[in-house]
């Protein structure tokens, strides 16, 4: 009874404040980045509609009473900014949208029915009503990454920080409202779990329905369904006569409440923060960065022989400034040292751990074992790891954390090193060093062996007893039954694709309120097995935007499901080869752009080096955004550390398989670079790489291609009518170059990259087959 009153009370005070300092807004209103741009609530201290981001603008509420035109909202935050020429329309039939120059539509809310009418109100809201005058939808109901005073955050849902003071795009840092009464802080593409966690407020288990709430006077607080204040995280009392309070998480991943003295219109000022150390957050200096202090501001800086990947951009994280090779040479000496960096902690994703007395003990095993790149220990536990390393912070005073990292050393120099600050090493003492070393690697492998022997026992007692697939990896994916999938997908009810190992379902989790893909694998006992294995350790070991996510599996019976998280527009064919659904050039070279990034992901920055095999439009699903992913790893393949190139039989679809399975020369990941110059030229082209309702010169595009580059009648390709030409010839070299018949003059794709964001000259390319008859 009581939490009924409390709910009425609620409403009754939600009502009111929407019916108090409002500004109507009409059917047939519009808006303009350059004329009318805002929609402002009747005090004038909040608006709604176009603020300017990057080169271009986005739409959103904010501060408009105040010289500091902070955003609190933004709508499609992850959509590139808008065109000076765009229209935003409230239509006369009740629809909120932004409309291109090209007449394409983006909704900008999405109400259960159409409005009537909208209102910005004088609580930072922006509403929309049906006839009867009832809110339908608010923005208050879907938080970026702001809490204004009345608003709350709700049970399972959370706020993202932005990529930057001046981009709203969502950032790597979010805070979430647990379902189990814990508001807990973690970095982005992360588990809900404790391990992640940067920061909570400890109310776990201590209520149901818990929201995070912003009152008038500065109060930030956790209240249950019931009415109940869990916890007080600032005690308020603030004062509310012309003063603002807001709640945010911002750029550097901690969450603070700001507030601005209108009289004085100064600068917002913080009375509260969820932590005084800024580098606290997990993911601020980005994979092979690690924060320290530096006053009270947070710096980040790379692991030893390794340089930020962007300049002045931390979260992009560190790369190695050298190759990374085999770690022994031809004559059986060794090709890294390594270095130390103390006083740092570091996300602990090791392959084995061993129990050694001394810390140099453990940098000698790291760097007798060729699958270690790096090594943390601490109190006697010493943890051998791969590259990347997450996560990392310098704690000042803990002398017993240390990370020894491998690094590469020249021949020429080997006597000049003095590593770790010991005495310089003659060619003698190092051979001296080594035979002890590898009298003592060969005891730290059998302890090594029984530790990973141990550790793959419990990790078998998980799964099913009646299948043998090795879900050991470091992967953190959810196991279903099948029959909680087939409750998912209503019985395996709406198909949405078939492939050569199984059929895709449509489902849902979280009781209904994610939209999932599951996968069901048909040939079991042959190709599907292999493939469930291929697909377990290969995405279950990555992250990336530009790769289909992997959430769990069934290995139930003779039953292999994956389930991947759900692409709304279905795969890059279906758009790209139907032409009611025409992309724009920019949307092409941006979808190549994303791919690239997603195959140099696999290549270089994996784990373990990993080659596709299978790269074509069918296994390029897209988003809601349309921002392309890479699925379907069934026929991947993982190189090993020191390996380079593999022997197999013909994987892939016919089109887009390079020359050399063809001729059973070794593989390599340029196979990769070919596919994916095949499917540019697609991109460029609008068109299938074979197609025979084409004159018979022009059915095979990778020839129809050269020969109009050769001829300088590029317009032939494309019937766009505002392409730029000199990016079109810019583009199309990097296809021709991709799709050499010879692997090794392919380009990286790194290279790829880097002459698709035009940072480097491409020279003219040769015929795609004039290097055949070399090979």
């Amino acid at each position: 009874m009581a939490s009924l009153l409390f709910f009425i009370f609620l409403t009754a005070i939600i009502t009111t404040e929407a019916q108090r300092g409002e500004s109507i807004v009409n059917l047939g209103s519009s808006l303009t980045p350059t004329s009318k741009s805002s929609w402002q609530s009747q005090s004038g201290f909040y608006a709604f509609g176009f603020y300017q981001q990057a080169n271009g603008y986005a739409v959103g509420v904010f501060f408009a009473g105040i010289p500091e035109k902070t955003v609190v909202w933004t709508a499609n935050r992850d959509k590139p900014p808008a065109l000076a020429s765009v229209t935003l329309n409230f239509t006369s039939d009740g629809r909120l949208i932004m409309q291109s120059a090209q007449g394409i539509d983006t909704a900008i809310a999405d109400p259960p029915e159409r409005a009537a009418s909208a209102s910005m109100l004088d609580s930072g809201n922006f509403v929309l009503y049906n006839s009867d005058k009832k809110i339908i939808w608010q923005s208050f109901e879907s938080p970026t990454n702001t809490l204004l005073q009345g608003q709350r955050l709700t049970v399972g849902n959370e706020l993202f920080s932005s990529v930057s003071v001046s981009d709203q795009s969502t950032g790597i840092f979010r805070l979430k409202m647990q379902t189990d009464g814990n508001l807990v802080q973690y970095p982005v593409q992360t588990t809900d779990v404790a391990e992640y966690a940067y920061w909570a407020s400890g109310t776990d288990g201590k209520g149901s329905n818990v929201s995070l709430c912003l009152d008038d006077d500065g109060r930030l607080y956790l209240l249950n369904s019931t009415g109940t204040i869990l916890k007080n995280l600032t005690q308020g009392g603030y004062p509310t006569k012309d003063v603002v309070y807001f709640m945010r998480i911002d750029v550097d991943g901690i969450f603070r409440l700001f507030s601005h003295n209108l009289d004085k219109n100064g600068n917002f000022s913080v009375i509260w923060s969820s932590s005084n150390n800024k580098c606290d957050p997990k993911g601020l200096c980005g994979l092979n960065g690690f924060c320290t202090m530096n006053d009270q501001d947070a710096n980040c800086l790379c692991l030893p022989d390794f340089a930020s990947v962007i300049e002045g951009n931390w979260s992009s994280g560190c790369e190695r400034n050298f190759t990374a090779e085999s770690c022994k040479s031809k004559d059986g000496s060794m090709k890294y040292i390594m270095k130390a960096v103390p006083n740092t902690v570091w996300e602990d994703d090791s392959f084995s751990s061993l129990t050694i007395l001394t810390k140099d003990d453990c940098e000698a095993a790291c760097l007798k074992d060729c699958n270690c790149e790096a090594a943390t220990y601490r109190d006697g536990v010493c943890r051998k790891q791969k590259l990347p390393l997450r996560f990392g912070r310098r704690v000042l005073g803990d002398v017993n954390n240390i990370a020894f990292i491998k690094v590469a050393i020249s021949t020429s120099t080997i006597n000049k090193i003095e590593p770790l600050g010991r005495e310089k090493y003659s060619r003698k003492d190092i051979m001296i060093l080594g035979i002890s070393l590898s009298a003592f690697g060969l005891i730290m492998s059998v302890i090594s062996a029984i530790a990973i022997y141990k550790n793959r026992v419990r990790a078998y007692r998980r799964v099913s007893n009646s299948g043998n697939v090795d879900l050991s990896m470091d992967v953190s994916l959810r196991s279903f039954t099948y029959s909680d999938l087939e409750k998912m997908t209503n019985g395996f009810k709406e198909e949405l694709g078939r492939g050569s190992f199984g059929t895709v379902y449509k489902g849902t989790i979280w009781n209904g309120q994610k939209i999932v893909a599951v996968k069901r694998l048909e040939k079991v006992l042959t190709e599907g097995e292999r493939e469930f294995q291929t697909e377990m350790k290969v995405i279950g070991r990555t992250h990336h935007k530009n790769l289909v996510r992997l959430l769990g599996y069934c290995h139930d019976g003779e039953n292999r499901l994956l389930v991947y998280e759900y692409m709304s527009n279905g795969s890059l064919a279906n758009i790209l080869f139907k032409p009611e659904k025409k992309l724009f050039w920019d949307e092409r070279i941006e979808i190549a752009r994303n791919i690239a990034k997603g195959i140099l992901y696999l290549h270089e920055e994996c784990e373990s080096q990993i080659i596709h095999c299978d790269i074509k439009p069918q296994n390029i699903l897209m988003d809601e955004y349309r921002c392309p992913k890479i699925s379907d790893f069934g026929l991947a393949k993982l190189l090993k550390p020191d390996q380079t190139n593999t022997f197999t039989g013909i994987r892939g679809t016919k089109g887009y398989v390079a020359p050399e399975w063809h001729r059973n020369q070794p593989v390599t990941i340029k196979a990769d670079v070919y596919s994916f110059g095949i499917v540019l030229l697609e991109l460029i082209c609008c068109r299938k790489n074979v197609d025979w309702s084409f004159p018979e010169e022009e059915a095979i595009l990778e020839e129809w291609a050269y020969s109009c580059f050769e001829a300088l009648e590029l317009d032939k390709l494309v019937s766009d009518q505002d392409v730029d030409k000199r990016q079109l010839e810019r583009i199309l070299k990097v296809g021709l170059w991709c799709i050499l018949d010879e692997p090794s003059l392919r380009p990286s794709m790194k290279k790829v990259l880097l002459m698709l964001e035009g940072t480097v000259d491409i020279p003219i390319p040769p015929s795609p087959t004039s290097f055949l008859s070399t090979v």
